[in-house]
């Protein structure tokens, strides 16, 4: 049975499933901090919105490709995961924080465009450092 978990395709379809769970709990947890609802808005096509969702989604499998990289089991690699997200979180209070004059949601609700890409590459970015440190 041994062999049968160190087989390289269970491996992987294991990370997978893991980190394709991971991700939709993390977005449920987007979409609780978000003043708006991001598949509703979405639907209706907001441009900015998905832009910004987009780049969650990025930022989180990006944190989890570098934690599976560097990490040789499920749970450590899942608690880097985890760790990698609330650090991508605490990006998006800053990003926020750090616009006083207007308000990164509404914005981004209102399919103010700038917002939604300046978000996105943010996610991406921070996910690239935060990977770097796992």
């Amino acid at each position: 049975m041994e062999q049968f978990w160190e087989n390289d395709f269970v491996t992987t379809a294991g990370y997978y499933s893991v980190v394709i769970l991971c991700t939709i709990v993390f977005l449920a947890v987007f979409e609780l901090v978000t003043k708006y609802r991001n598949w509703e808005e979405i639907k209706k096509g907001n441009l900015s919105v998905a832009m910004a969702t987009g780049g969650k989604i990025f930022g989180v499998a990006n944190i989890f490709r570098h934690s599976i990289a560097q990490h040789d089991s499920l749970l450590s690699m899942v608690s880097w995961g985890v760790f990698g997200f609330i650090l991508l979180l605490i990006g998006y209070f800053i990003f926020e924080f750090m616009t006083p004059k207007f308000n990164i949601d509404k914005e981004i609700q209102q399919d103010n465009r700038a917002v939604g890409l300046i978000s996105l590459i943010i996610s991406v970015g921070l996910s690239y450092v935060i990977g770097a440190g796992i």
